[in-house]
């Protein structure tokens, strides 16, 4: 018994070096996708701290979701964050499988660099939209009376760039058109039922995002239209995204994923062999990866 579970230890940490290997050089090959979608985040926030400024406390407007949803109240509203944050990590996580599972369908680093291209775009377009037009926000520290409602005027430029985290994140306002929340778990579910493989993880992702909309219509930090909004925009986004960006080869039973514009150079061949290897738990040298590349 002691010798199977070491003989399987070894096993398990010769597929993590060579998942390592592999992963260390697609991230060489592809680091600006994705030192440029994490610079992005930084720029949404910084978009919705400005918006903040601008951002004046008005009744709360007529809304359907409102009407037929009871209120949680300022006490329950961790609800919902505790469901996104579940949903955060749980995606999260799964993505970096790969390096201890045997069946993959998808490198880690591409996996991100997709997920990150259907956040960039859909954070443009929510900053479009929340820019265009500022409602009175509905949530409890944006409604008249509260000294979180208005930000002092800034007393230069330094000031606006520090986003204040995580303070200025949760207790922002203005930045309603379309749900930031609703923006990442619907990337989350959408990206799982199209590269993860458990029909009930799926169908229990699915369950997951509607019971997060009507979580944050009922503790009243967002619009019902923002979330309605959220619910079509993403969908298209992650459509027209897949549309424009090329496909490569999966890592399973030769399957055909669409990933991401990664590089132009042929990997088919190495990925063949990388597979092979990756699934008898041996490792990857990175020369016999570069040699072929070269080759092809």
């Amino acid at each position: 018994m002691t010798l199977y579970i070491g003989r399987e230890a070894s096993k398990l940490w010769k597929r993590i070096c060579a998942e390592t290997s592999a992963e260390s050089n697609l991230f060489i090959d592809n680091w600006k996708y994705i030192i440029a979608g994490f610079v992005f985040q930084y720029i949404h926030g910084v978009a919705a701290r400005g918006v903040h400024y601008l951002h004046r406390p008005g009744p709360t407007l007529q809304d359907l979701g409102f009407f037929l949803l009871p209120e949680l109240g300022q006490d329950k509203a961790y609800i919902s964050e505790a469901v996104f944050m579940f949903v955060f990590l749980s995606f999260f996580l799964w993505t970096f499988h790969p390096f201890v599972v045997k069946v993959k369908k998808f490198y880690t680093v591409q996996i991100w660099c997709r997920v990150l291209a259907y956040l960039v775009v859909s954070q443009t377009l929510q900053i479009f939209t929340f820019y265009s037009t500022q409602l009175p926000g509905p949530n409890y520290h944006c409604r008249p009376g509260s000294k979180l409602a208005r930000l002092p005027e800034p007393d230069g430029v330094l000031e606006v760039l520090v986003i204040n985290f995580p303070q200025g994140v949760i207790y922002g306002c203005g930045d309603l058109i379309f749900s930031s929340h609703m923006i990442f778990t619907l990337v989350f579910v959408l990206t799982y039922q199209k590269y993860g493989t458990r029909r009930c993880i799926k169908q229990f992702g699915w369950s997951i995002a509607i019971i997060q909309s009507l979580l944050i219509v009922a503790s009243r930090k967002h619009y019902t239209v923002d979330v309605v909004v959220a619910w079509y925009t993403v969908n298209l986004v992650v459509f027209f995204v897949d549309k424009k960006l090329p496909e490569l080869s999966g890592r399973t039973n030769g399957s055909s994923l669409i990933l991401l514009p990664l590089s132009t150079k042929d990997k088919d061949k190495w990925t063949k062999e990388e597979n092979h290897k990756l699934l008898n738990g041996n490792s990857v040298n990175p020369a016999d990866r570069d040699l072929q590349v070269r080759s092809a």
